[in-house]
């Protein structure tokens, strides 16, 4: 790996190189400048969608755009989510900690739909459900921020080689 790549070239490497791969590690560079890129073009895409006349044809808040931008970018995103916990050392079954987002999504939906006394008493789960997941957040961006584990680990070799200079993207 070259170690003087640009933030561009950071960005662009989990969806052009390494789409699946969900095996090796990824350095702190690879994983946040995507992240970035992602934010990046969800907000323009939002904002074209708003333009346009497009936003909230799907469930009432995104549009087509930001859809297929989803769809395009989930496995890549898993996949550089997961070998950034290897850089680690960590499993990528970490990433199940983001479960509880999922659950409170689905409580949520079935609350609003069921109204009533059940809205109310669904209440309580959302609460819950939130702060566990606020927890569980915290801890992957805990996980996501430290530094990989220097030289090889179970995951496989140092993604910047053995005894090469710390990254400026880093």
């Amino acid at each position: 790996m070259n170690p003087n790549m640009t933030p561009v070239d950071w960005a662009k490497r989990p969806i052009v190189e390494k789409y699946a791969d969900f095996s090796g590690r990824a350095p702190r560079a690879e994983y946040w400048w995507y992240a970035l890129a992602l934010i990046i073009a969800f907000i323009v895409l939002s904002i074209v969608e708003s333009m346009t006349g497009l936003k909230g044809m799907l469930f009432g808040v995104y549009g087509p755009l930001t859809g297929l931008l989803w769809l395009a970018t989930i496995v890549p995103g898993l996949a550089v989510g997961v070998r950034r916990l290897h850089d680690t050392n960590r499993s990528g079954w970490w990433l199940l900690l983001m479960v509880p987002y999922v659950a409170l999504a689905i409580v949520s939906a079935m609350a609003l739909r069921g109204g009533g006394a059940g809205a109310m008493a669904a209440l309580g789960t959302i609460g819950l459900l939130g702060i566990l997941g606020l927890v569980c957040a915290i801890v992957m961006l805990v996980f996501m921020v430290l530094p990989g584990t220097p030289g090889d680990n179970r995951y496989g070799p140092n993604p910047y080689g053995e005894g090469a200079p710390a990254v400026a993207a880093e």
